[in-house]
């Protein structure tokens, strides 16, 4: 039995893990964590999460629920989701963290920790889109040059991060199958006259609106043909059965950082 923490669990995708955790097997809650002053503490996470009582309270203290704890989930912010992470060091646990909007310091911070645990990061859980990390790719390299690479992503209205983590792992993909540097040809905004495109660019666009879960498009277009591959998250669930997978799978595993490409064995 694997005994998990959840972190953020008070929140949209904490609260689907809560409950996703109790129908998983092999998996059990043994805490719930949220930020200090948040009106959930005390209250029971099952209860937060609408699936009846589950006997964790919520509480801020992680350090409290690590002792009897192997794996903590994290889907909270960059500032929270580093001190947990050293807490987790500290405890010889391990970690599966899909917080996003970590600045370029952070990420340095948080590779440096993680190697000491073993620990799956990934900005999204969802099997259906680290496959499609795994292939953009090698689809870019076969169409060369001639195709110009659009990255389109549409998120709910209280996203913080623009573009999406989720955005930025695919043009990352996008780029290394091109041999390109993705911070000389990424263009994240296009306004007035701009000029003609350059051939050495991939172009990422934003939507925030409504209620959206995760949409993300990569556009290559071509003379006289264009390719769209859209990937379209349809429920919190999929990102959270993701991470639930993830937490079975890296408890065992020796310290280091890994990916959901290293969960699926997509390597």
């Amino acid at each position: 039995m694997v005994h998990t923490i959840i972190s953020g669990a008070a929140g949209r995708m904490g609260m689907r893990l809560v409950a996703l955790t109790q129908e998983t097997q092999g998996l059990s809650l043994t805490g719930a964590i949220e930020m200090i002053g948040h009106p959930a503490i005390g209250q029971d996470a099952g209860e937060v999460a609408q699936i009846g009582k589950t006997g964790i309270l919520l509480s801020h203290d992680l350090h409290s629920y690590l002792p009897q704890s192997d794996v903590v989930i994290d889907f909270t912010a960059p500032a929270s989701c580093l001190s947990h992470l050293e807490q987790v060091v500290r405890t010889s646990k391990a970690m599966v963290i899909g917080t996003t909007g970590f600045s370029d310091q952070e990420l340095i911070q948080l590779k440096a920790l993680a190697s000491k645990v073993p620990c799956v990061f990934s900005p999204n859980m969802s099997v259906g889109i680290n496959v499609l990390v795994n292939i953009v790719g090698k689809i870019a390299k076969s169409l060369g040059e001639s195709y110009n690479i659009e990255v389109i992503e549409a998120h709910h209205n209280k996203k913080k991060d623009a573009p999406s983590g989720t955005a930025l792992k695919l043009a990352e993909a996008l780029a290394d199958g091109m041999e390109w540097d993705l911070q000389e040809v990424g263009v994240y905004a296009r306004h007035g006259i701009t000029g003609e495109r350059q051939t050495r660019e991939i172009g990422m666009q934003t939507i925030r609106a409504g209620d959206i879960v995760g949409d993300h498009t990569i556009l290559f277009g071509g003379p006289g043909e264009r390719i769209e591959i859209t990937h379209r998250a349809h429920t919190r669930d999929t990102f959270a059965r993701g991470a639930l997978r993830a937490a079975a799978w890296v408890v065992n595993k020796p310290a280091g950082l890994y990916s959901m490409a290293d969960v699926l064995d997509l390597k």
